[in-house]
C-alpha cells in the first residue's frame, strides 16, 4: 500500500522464502487412494472429455475453465518500471493472480510472452482460448495494448480487458458521478483537463465522455503540453483527443477548469494552477506514488477543493481492486462472450451507488472512524467493503444478460449473492481489515523480549506499516548488536534496560507505584522495587502509567511469568471475574474463535457463561463481525447427562437468560454445529440454525487447546493468538517459538485492543 515502508530485503524474502512465488496449483479433488487417481485421471476421465467432445460448452461443467483467467503480459510497460521484459513482469502477474483470488475466488495462470510483436501476441493467445473462462490483458504499453485488446475482443469469444486502460477508469468514473454530485455541477457543462495521455488516462477520457462529459471540454496534455490539432505525428488516440483551442500547457488549461484528472507524474500541478480552476474543483490527482499534487498542499491550497488520489492514506483512494476481481467475476458467472461498455457502465454506476449507501459497522470500524458517509472525503467504496463482491459482480452479470453476451441466465439474484459469499470465504479479510484499523491510530506497544530477533524484526514491520510505535526493553548493546547483524532499521525507536542506572529514576516510581498497589499483598518497597528490574513488570507498569499503551511477551517465557505481573499490576476488567483466552483460527469457511484456550483449566459452567460472554465481545467490538456461540460437547442438546454435558448445557441455559442478545446454543456436537441441514433435521429448534457458529467455547483448558493445536498442525487453520480477554489494560502473550508473522498478527491484536480500552 502507498503508506507502507516497503524494504527491499524485504520485498526479496517474501517472495523467495519457503516456496518462490506467492501462488501454487491445489486439487479440488480427493486424490488419497487408486480410484481417486483413476477418476482424476485415466481410465475415469475420459467420460467428461467424450461429453465435451458431444457438447464443447460441457466444458464448463467438467472443468476449472470456468472459474480460470489469464493474466498476460509481455512485460513491456510494468508499473513504474516500464518495459522490463516478460520475466520480470512475472511477479507482477502473480501479485494480480494474488489478488483476483482472495478478492473474488477467481483461480489465475500468469502467462509472460517472450514477444513485442503484435501479431505474434494476437496469435498466442487466441490459441489458449480453450483454456481459460476470461483473459486480463496487463503491462503492455500504449498504443500496442489498444490494438491487441480491440483484436482479441472481435476474434475471442470470451471476456477480455485490458486493466491498466479500463480499470481505473471505471474507478475514476464512478467517483466522477459522485464528485459531481457533492459539488452540484453537471457533467455535460463542467471543463476537464487530462494531464497524461497513456492508456490509462484514454480510457477515462472514454468513460467520462459515457458519463455525459462533452468531448469539446476535455483538454488532453502530455510530457509536451497542451495535445493541439496542429501538432506533428499525432498517433491515433492522441489525434482523437486533440483540441484547436487556444491553450498550449497545462497551466494555461487548468485555469478556470472544473476536473482534474491527472495519471501522468508527480508533481506536476502547483498550487498557482490549483488557484486558478473553478470553484469547488474536483482534483483526481492519481499518479503513484506521488500525486500530481501532494493531497496536504492542495488541502491547503484551497478549502473547497474535492480531491482523490492513488494513495490509500488520503480519502477517495482509486484502487483497481475495486474493480477488476468483480468484473471478471459477473463476466464469468454468466459465460459472458465479452466484457462490453455495458458492463464496465454497470461497474461504474454500482461503485457510484455503493457509496452513496450507509456504511456498515464492519467498514467504519475496520478504518477506525466514528463515521463514514457520502460526501468530500467518501465518494468511493473503500477496498476492504464486503458488500462489493455483492453488488459489482451481479450488476456486470446482470449487464451481460441484458446486453446478450451472457451464455448463461441467473434468475435468483439473491440465491446468487448468496453463493458469491460462500465461495469467497474470509480468511484473510479479517486480518486486512483490523491492519487497517490498527494504522488509523498506531499505539505504543512496549516490547518484554527485545532481545530476541524475531521481536525487533517483527517491530521493525509494525514501524514500517505504521500500526505500532514500538519501546523496547533489553540490554541496549545486545539489541543495538542484534540491528547491525541483521541489518534491521528500528530508527530512533525507545530502548530502555529496566537494570540499567539510567532506567533507576523509573524504577523507583514505578516501584512505588506497584508497593501502592500491592503493600497489603505481601510485598514491601525494597520487593516492589527489585521487581521493577524485570522486564515484564517494567513493561506492565509502563502501561498501567500512560506511557505506552500496550505489551507484548512471552516468546522465550513460560505463560505464567507473562501473566502473573500483569495480573497483579492492572486486574480485571470487572472486579471478581477471571481472565479468559482465545485463539482466532483463519479458515476457509472464515475465521473460527476457539475459547477458552489458555486459562482457565476445568471452569464451572458460571465461568463458561463469561468466557463466552468475553469472546463474543471481543468478535464484535475488536473484529467487528457478529458472534455466533456454540457450546461444545460430546453430546447434542441433552443425550448424556454425564456431568460434562450438563455442566455445558447448564452454561448454555444461563447464556440464553443472561445474554439474549447473543446467538447462542448447546451442548452440541461439533460436526452438528456445522451442518446445518443436519442440525435443521435433527434439532429443528437450535437457535444455530441459519447462524453457522464462529465463537466455539469448550468444556475445558484441555479440550480447547487442543482442538487449535491440531487445527494448526493440519493446517486447518493459521492460528493467532492467545488474545488475552477481560484484562483492564492489553497485554497479549506469544507462543513461546512463534514466527515473525505471528508477531506482527499480535502487534496488530494489540494496537486494536488498546484502541478500544482507550474509547476509540
Amino acid at each position: 500500500m502507498a503508506d507502507s515502508k516497503i524494504r527491499i530485503q524485504d520485498a526479496l524474502d517474501y517472495h523467495t522464502k519457503g516456496t518462490p512465488g506467492k501462488i501454487e496449483v491445489v486439487p479440488t479433488k480427493a486424490t488419497k487412494t487408486q480410484r481417486d487417481l483413476a477418476l482424476a485421471y485415466s481410465p475415469g476421465v475420459a467420460e467428461p472429455c467424450r461429453k465435451i467432445a458431444d457438447e464443447v460448452e460441457d466444458v464448463y461443467k467438467y472443468t476449472a475453465k470456468g472459474n480460470l483467467v489469464a493474466v498476460i503480459s509481455n512485460g513491456t510497460a510494468v508499473l513504474g518500471l516500464g518495459d522490463i521484459g516478460p520475466e520480470a513482469s512475472k511477479p507482477v502477474m502473480e501479485g494480480k493472480g494474488l489478488l483476483f483470488k482472495i478478492f473474488a475466488g477467481i483461480d489465475v495462470f500468469d502467462l509472460e510472452l517472450n514477444t513485442k510483436n503484435i501479431e505474434e501476441f494476437i496469435t498466442v493467445v487466441k490459441a489458449l482460448e480453450p483454456t481459460f473462462g476470461g483473459i486480463n490483458l496487463e503491462d503492455i504499453k500504449a498504443p500496442d495494448c489498444f490494438e491487441i485488446e480491440q483484436r482479441l475482443k472481435e476474434e475471442l469469444n470470451i471476456p477480455i480487458m485490458h486493466d491498466d486502460q479500463h480499470g481505473t477508469a471505471i474507478i475514476s468514473g464512478a467517483g466522477l458521478i459522485n464528485a459531481l454530485k457533492v459539488v452540484g455541477k453537471k457533467a455535460a457543462e463542467v471543463r476537464v483537463v487530462v494531464s497524461g495521455a497513456g492508456a490509462s488516462a484514454i480510457s477515462c477520457i472514454k468513460i467520462f465522455i459515457e458519463l455525459g462529459v462533452q468531448k469539446s471540454n476535455i483538454i488532453v496534455c502530455d510530457s509536451r503540453g497542451v495535445i493541439r490539432n496542429d501538432r506533428d505525428q499525432l498517433s491515433g488516440s492522441k489525434k482523437e483527443f486533440a483540441t484547436d483551442k487556444d491553450y498550449h500547457n497545462l497551466e494555461e488549461a487548468m485555469a478556470d477548469a472544473d476536473v482534474f484528472l491527472g495519471l501522468s507524474k508527480g508533481n506536476v500541478v502547483t498550487p498557482s494552477m490549483l488557484k486558478k480552476m473553478a470553484p469547488n474543483p474536483i482534483v483526481f490527482a492519481l499518479a503513484n506514488p506521488d500525486p500530481e499534487i501532494a493531497y496536504d498542499l492542495a488541502m491547503a491550497t484551497r478549502d473547497d477543493v474535492l480531491m482523490a488520489t492513488g494513495r490509500s492514506d488520503h480519502p477517495n483512494q482509486v484502487n483497481n481492486v475495486l474493480g477488476f476481481p468483480f468484473i471478471f467475476r459477473g463476466a464469468l458467472d454468466v459465460r459472458a462472450t465479452a466484457i462490453n461498455e455495458a458492463m464496465k457502465l454497470a461497474a461504474v454506476k454500482a461503485l457510484a451507488d455503493l457509496a452513496q449507501e450507509p456504511v456498515p459497522d464492519v467498514v467504519i470500524k475496520a478504518y477506525n472512524k466514528d463515521t463514514i458517509s457520502f460526501g468530500t472525503e467518501y465518494i468511493i467504496p473503500k477496498p476492504l467493503d464486503p458488500r462489493l463482491l455483492t453488488v459489482v459482480a451481479p450488476a456486470v452479470a446482470k449487464a451481460a444478460i441484458d446486453s446478450g453476451v451472457a451464455k448463461h441466465r441467473i434468475t435468483d439474484w439473491e440465491e446468487y449473492k448468496t453463493s458469491l459469499i460462500k465461495r469467497l470465504g474470509h480468511d484473510d479479510q479479517i486480518i486486512r481489515r483490523l491492519t487497517n484499523k490498527a494504522k488509523q491510530h498506531p499505539k505504543r506497544i512496549v516490547f518484554a523480549e527485545a532481545e530476541d530477533y524475531r521481536v525487533l524484526k517483527a517491530a521493525q514491520i509494525a514501524m514500517d506499516e505504521r500500526i505500532a510505535i514500538p519501546i523496547l526493553l533489553g540490554d541496549e548493546d545486545r539489541i543495538n548488536a542484534l540491528i547491525e547483524k541483521y541489518n534491521l532499521d528500528l530508527g530512533d525507536t525507545r530502548i530502555i534496560n529496566p537494570q540499567s542506572k539510567c532506567s533507576s529514576d523509573m524504577v523507583k516510581r514505578y516501584g512505588k507505584m506497584f508497593f501502592e498497589k500491592r503493600q497489603r499483598r505481601g510485598y514491601n518497597l525494597y520487593e516492589a522495587n527489585n521487581e521493577m528490574t524485570k522486564r515484564n513488570y517494567f513493561g506492565c507498569m509502563m502501561v498501567e502509567s500512560g506511557e505506552a499503551d500496550a505489551i507484548i511477551s512471552g516468546i522465550s517465557r513460560k505463560y505464567a511469568h507473562t501473566i502473573k505481573p500483569a495480573l497483579q499490576i492492572f486486574g480485571t476488567e470487572t472486579p471478581g471475574k477471571k481472565v479468559s483466552s482465545m485463539y482466532m483460527m483463519l479458515t476457509k469457511r472464515g475465521p473460527l474463535f476457539l475459547t477458552d484456550t489458555t486459562m482457565i483449566p476445568n471452569p464451572t459452567s458460571e465461568e463458561l457463561v463469561e468466557i463466552a460472554f468475553q469472546a463474543a465481545m471481543a468478535v464484535k467490538e475488536m473484529m467487528g463481525m457478529e458472534p455466533r456461540v456454540a457450546f461444545l460437547a460430546y453430546s447434542n442438546f441433552g443425550s448424556s447427562d454425564d456431568v460434562e454435558p450438563k455442566l455445558v448445557r447448564s452454561a448454555a441455559a444461563q447464556m440464553k437468560d443472561k445474554y439474549p442478545e447473543i446467538i447462542s446454543d448447546g451442548e452440541v456436537q461439533a460436526n452438528f454445529a456445522f451442518n446445518q441441514q443436519e442440525l435443521k433435521e435433527n434439532y429443528p429448534f437450535s437457535n444455530l440454525i441459519g447462524h453457522e457458529p464462529n465463537v466455539l467455547v469448550f468444556p475445558n483448558l484441555a479440550s480447547a487447546n487442543i482442538a487449535y493445536k491440531l487445527m494448526q498442525v493440519m493446517k486447518s487453520g493459521e492460528a493467532i493468538g492467545p488474545i488475552v480477554l477481560g484484562m483492564k489494560q492489553p497485554v497479549h502473550i506469544l507462543q513461546l517459538g512463534c514466527s515473525v508473522r505471528e508477531i506482527v498478527n499480535m502487534i496488530t491484536i494489540a494496537t486494536v485492543d488498546a484502541q478500544i480500552k482507550g474509547g476509540e
